[in-house]
C-alpha cells in the first residue's frame, strides 16, 4: 500500500458549476434512448402530453433544457403555473418536478386539458409514478394518467461510466478513466448516487490539493456507504494508486 497523501490542507471552496444542458452533450443510452427520441420528435407528437419519469439525476432536467430550446416552452414554475393556464396560447409547457406537489392543480387541470385538446403541448418530468404523486383532485390525476410516459434509467456499466465523464466535465475536471472503471461495479447503482460520488470525490481532492486518484475514489465510496447506513464488508481492493 502506497504512503497516505501529503501536502498541505486546504479548505473546500465551493466555486459553483453550472452542468451543460447541451443538446450535444446528452448521452443517450439504452436506458433513455426512447425519451430522448420523443423529444427529439417534437413537434410531431401523437398526442398532446408526455411525462419523463426518472430519479434525480438521471437526465430529465437536461431533456427538458433540449425541449424548451426546440419549443421555446413556457417554463411553468409553481408561481407562474397560475398565469400561463389562463392565458389562451398555442406555445409548449414545460412542468418540471410535477411531482412534488408545490405546483397549483387546478392550473395543472388546465394545461392538461388545453393539451389534450390539441391547443397545446406539455411535457411534465417527475422522479415518481403517478400513483404516488401528493395529487388532491381525481381529475387531474386520471389525466396525467392519459399521457404518454416515457422513462430513463441507467442500464448499464458503460452508461454510468459515462454520466461520470459528463458529471466531471461539467465541473471541468479529467480523471483517469481507470478511476471511474473502480468506482462503478462498486458503487450503489443510481443517477443520483452517481451525483453524489462525483460531489464527494471533487470535495475531498480540493481539501488535499490532488487530482481525484483511486485513493480518493476509495474513501468516497466508503464515506458514501456509511452515509446510506448500508452494512458493506467489502473490501475496497484497491487503496492505492496505479
Amino acid at each position: 500500500m502506497s504512503p497516505p497523501e501529503s501536502g498541505p490542507r486546504q479548505l473546500p471552496l465551493d466555486f459553483g458549476h453550472d452542468p451543460s444542458h447541451a443538446e450535444d452533450d446528452f448521452l443517450v443510452g439504452e436506458g433513455n434512448r426512447l425519451a430522448y427520441a420523443r423529444i427529439l420528435a417534437w413537434p410531431h407528437w401523437p398526442d398532446g402530453v408526455t411525462l419523463l419519469v426518472g430519479p434525480a439525476a438521471s437526465g430529465k432536467s437536461h431533456l427538458a433544457r433540449i425541449f424548451a430550446d426546440r419549443s421555446h416552452a413556457l417554463l411553468a414554475t409553481p408561481e407562474a403555473i397560475g398565469s400561463i393556464a389562463a392565458v389562451v396560447d398555442t406555445r409548449a409547457v414545460l412542468v418540471e418536478d410535477v411531482d412534488r406537489g408545490e405546483h397549483d392543480e387546478h392550473a395543472l387541470f388546465h394545461l392538461l386539458n388545453q393539451a389534450m385538446r390539441g391547443e397545446r403541448t406539455l411535457l411534465l418530468t417527475a422522479r415518481e409514478d403517478v400513483a404516488a404523486w401528493p395529487l388532491k383532485t381525481d381529475d387531474v390525476r386520471s389525466r396525467v394518467r392519459r399521457a404518454a410516459v416515457f422513462r430513463l434509467e441507467v442500464s448499464d456499466d458503460i452508461e454510468l461510466s459515462q454520466m461520470f465523464v459528463k458529471l466531471f466535465g461539467d465541473r471541468q475536471i479529467r480523471v483517469d478513466p481507470k478511476v471511474i472503471g473502480y468506482v462503478v461495479p462498486r458503487m450503489e447503482r443510481s443517477p443520483e448516487e452517481a451525483a453524489a460520488l462525483v460531489d464527494l470525490m471533487d470535495r475531498l481532492a480540493l481539501a488535499r490539493g490532488s487530482a481525484i486518484t483511486r485513493t480518493i475514489a476509495s474513501e468516497a465510496l466508503v464515506q458514501r456507504q456509511a452515509a446510506l447506513g448500508l452494512d458493506r464488508q467489502e473490501e475496497w481492493d484497491a487503496d492505492t494508486d496505479e
